[in-house]
């Protein structure tokens, strides 16, 4: 009964469920058998004919057959329950039984048989209709660059609210254009501080996003799910993987040491830490002057980080992108089109970001306008607005709240916000308060992992979505990578045969040398110049594939960065620092918001298995 809202819920609104013309054509389409969707039969059972379609909506046909309340009854919060997944029902359709000979439905007949068995018919029928009608299925767009990845079971129906951040969420910049010139505007700012910049350019693929910053060795470092430093750069070289054994083989990379490390948690990232290695550089060279006084790795990373927030203070930076806004952001159709989706669906959204209002008013017409239908404005999608939040504390306390007033930006002291109000400062014990909306019933879509999405679930329990556009990117390289993985992965698997081989002879020999038995008396009695070729040449062979393996490990995940491999691996099997705060904060992930216009308003993302190591060998005996 659900797959109904989910076929249908790309249309036009009708009550509870959304038609379209298109829909209207579905009459023309030939099937084999009736199709099944919920109260919806396509084939001998429904005529479509009977909608009625207006400019404005739709209406019922005859006999008064209605779509909306009359038929269907929406779950609320105070009837919600939680399914076997753990989900709250709240928002879920239910299809009123009375209603169904309104549609020449029998629904015994209709669901006649083994459910096994109907659903398997019904879920082929609903794979074709949805092939008809140009629609991907939510199975299909998860094997895509733009598709929604789960880490934690999602029922969108239950959500009341979306929140969205706007720097690098709803809107994207080109990371060339804007980090670039903030890299330039912190050159100045330390060219006037004293620092010796010339010769120096900005460098985007010197860094990536989820990378840290080891502040007391001038090190970038890249880091495994376990806090294991795998890679490692001082300055702008790459340490071998001798050095990086050495310097962190005993120790772990820990977050919650903040006076030693910085996390890379977003794009806004990338030109402070290009600039802080090159600078490390500069400081080995002794090129840095005395009189800046005597300067570590820490003093320069915070003189480092002092030039960069003087840029975005002082407030240039943003001037220029606010007068070229075409140059820095990059225009996205689709995404106001998403957001309208969920507001008609009934969703509230709101926008909660740190920008100030005239940046978030220009920035927002520029992105959002010009592809609102009926002169729509980006005002006109959001139930509240909030500029100036301070996060993270917006989530962990309480600031005072004012209410913008005027085009202008004048404002207002508030005690409470209201549905369509523009504000400033406040909390998102507020929000909540103002919306009667709590918890779990909110959804906050952002790219920092720390500021926007693990602060909201870690202190208000609220769920989560991370956008993190380098996605694509991956995805693509790691498609490209599949041959020179797959050799890989092949070699490593051939060392490891021929490694066991070697070590049960090793083994064999330590025995006999000992005057003990061998494993086995084939072994005990095979010739000991026999076993002494045969350890010498699968020695030999070890040590070649070691000589194959090495550099192809080295290459792996390059086809993304040079220097740092893939973005969510670190190593041939293992997931990154990064992928580990995104699996442990974000319930979704996805590149770009607009990525929700793929799905519906009403998508129920249910997590993938978790894969254990012992999960191959319980597969085989099974198989068995």
């Amino acid at each position: 009964m659900e797959l109904a809202a989910e076929v249908l819920g790309k249309f036009g609104v009708c009550g509870e469920i959304r038609v379209s013309v298109a829909a209207t054509k579905l009459s023309n389409l030939k099937y084999p058998h009736p199709v099944f969707i919920g109260p919806f039969v396509y084939g001998r059972f429904l005529d479509v004919g009977r909608l009625k379609m207006s400019k404005s909506g739709c209406s019922s046909g005859v006999d008064t057959m209605s779509f909306g309340e009359d038929v269907f009854s929406v779950t609320s919060s105070s009837q919600c329950d939680v399914d076997y997944l753990g989900q709250s029902t709240k928002g879920d359709m239910n299809l009123k039984v009375e209603h169904l000979e309104a549609f020449g439905i029998d629904g015994q007949v209709t669901l006649d048989g083994p459910i096994e068995q109907v659903a398997r018919v019904e879920a082929e029928e609903a794979e074709n209709l949805l092939r008809d009608l140009g629609i991907p299925s939510p199975s299909a767009a998860r094997h895509s660059p733009r598709g929604i990845f789960c880490s934690r079971t999602l029922n969108l129906r239950s959500i009341s609210a979306i929140g969205y951040d706007m720097d690098y969420t709803l809107m994207h910049y080109n990371v060339m254009a804007w980090e670039g010139r903030a890299y330039d505007y912190c050159m100045d700012n330390l060219r006037n501080m004293g620092f010796p910049v010339d010769g120096l350019a900005f460098d985007p693929d010197l860094v990536i996003r989820g990378l840290v910053i080891d502040r007391e060795n001038g090190n970038l470092v890249k880091a495994d799910r376990f806090g294991y430093v795998k890679r490692a750069m001082h300055g702008t070289k790459m340490l071998s993987t001798q050095a990086v054994s050495e310097l962190y083989g005993r120790e772990l990379v820990d977050l919650r040491k903040e006076s030693r490390w910085e996390f890379l948690n977003t794009l806004f990232s990338v030109s402070e830490a290009v600039a802080y290695m090159q600078m490390v550089d500069r400081l080995d060279e002794g090129a840095i002057p005395a009189d800046l006084g005597p300067l570590d790795y820490k003093g320069l990373y915070k003189a480092v980080g002092k030039a960069l927030f003087r840029a975005h203070v002082e407030g240039q930076l943003k001037n220029e992108i606010m007068s070229k806004p075409e140059v820095f952001v990059e225009p996205d159709p689709e995404l106001p089109l998403a957001l309208l989706d969920q507001k008609e669906a009934g969703k509230k959204l709101l926008l909660i970001t740190n920008s100030d209002y005239h940046y978030t008013d220009k920035m927002m017409q520029h992105s959002f306008n010009r592809f609102l239908p009926n002169d729509m404005g980006w005002r006109d999608l959001f139930d509240m607005v909030i500029v100036s939040a301070r996060k993270p504390e917006f989530f962990q306390m309480s600031h005072p709240l004012y209410e913008v007033v005027t085009g202008e930006g004048l404002m207002r002291p508030c005690f409470k916000a209201h549905t369509g109000g523009l504000y400033s400062g406040g909390s998102a014990q507020m929000v909540e308060n103002s919306l009667d909306i709590h918890g779990d019933e909110i959804l906050y879509v952002g790219d920092h992992i720390y500021t926007d999405v693990s602060q909201s679930k870690v202190h208000l329990r609220w769920r989560t979505a991370l956008i993190c556009r380098e996605l694509e990117e991956e995805y693509s390289a790691l498609i490209r990578s599949r041959s020179h993985r797959a050799t890989l992965i092949d070699l490593i698997n051939q060392k490891e045969v021929v490694g066991d081989l070697f070590n049960q002879l090793r083994l064999a020999l330590q025995r006999r040398i000992k005057d003990r038995p061998a494993q086995t008396l084939a072994a005990t009695n095979m010739d000991e110049q026999e076993l002494t070729d045969s350890m010498q040449k699968l020695l030999i062979v070890m040590q070649r594939l070691d000589e194959k393996i090495a550099p192809m490990l080295e290459a792996d995940g390059e086809l993304f960065n040079k220097r740092w491999g893939f973005l969510s691996r670190a190593g041939l099997w293992d997931k990154s620092h990064l992928m580990r705060q995104i699996e442990k904060y974000a319930d979704i992930y996805t590149s770009r918001v607009s990525n929700f216009l793929h799905y519906t308003p009403f998508m129920y993302f249910r997590s993938q298995e978790q894969t254990l190591a012992h999960d191959s060998y319980s597969y085989e005996n099974l198989a068995e």
